[in-house]
């Protein structure tokens, strides 16, 4: 009975660790993109190529683990369906304070009524 219940205690162990890992990105900087709140400091334009090469993988992550991964959204849009829309910007834009000389890159991931990533867009406004 005493063996059968450590094989128990370290598979429920071994389960929990796993789902509760933080997901990662290929290549990707997440101290990086955290440090720098609404890419005001330009930090996060350096992580652009790298977030290009893993939209896919973002496509797998939900709403949690995006938070995780990325930080609260600089702008968060409801729609319909129980349809949400996380932006994040990239690089400096009108947020912070100045009057950018180019177009700002922004991420946008649109989650469905479950919660999961379903498009995943990388746009300049």
């Amino acid at each position: 009975m005493l063996k059968n219940s450590s094989t128990i205690v370290v598979f429920l162990t071994a389960l929990i660790f796993s789902c509760s890992s933080k997901s990662k990105l290929q290549d990707f900087d997440h101290e990086t993109w955290i440090s720098d709140p609404a890419g005001c400091d330009g930090k996060r334009l350096g992580l652009k190529a790298s977030l290009e090469n893993n939209l896919e993988a973002l496509k797998t992550l939900n709403q949690n683990e995006v938070k995780d991964l990325l930080g609260k959204p600089d702008k968060n849009e409801l729609y319909k369906r129980s349809q949400k829309f996380f932006v994040y910007q990239i690089g400096p834009g009108k947020e912070c304070g100045q009057e950018p000389t180019t177009p700002s890159p922004y991420l946008s991931i649109r989650f469905n009524a479950m919660g999961l990533a379903k498009e995943v867009l990388i746009y300049n406004q």
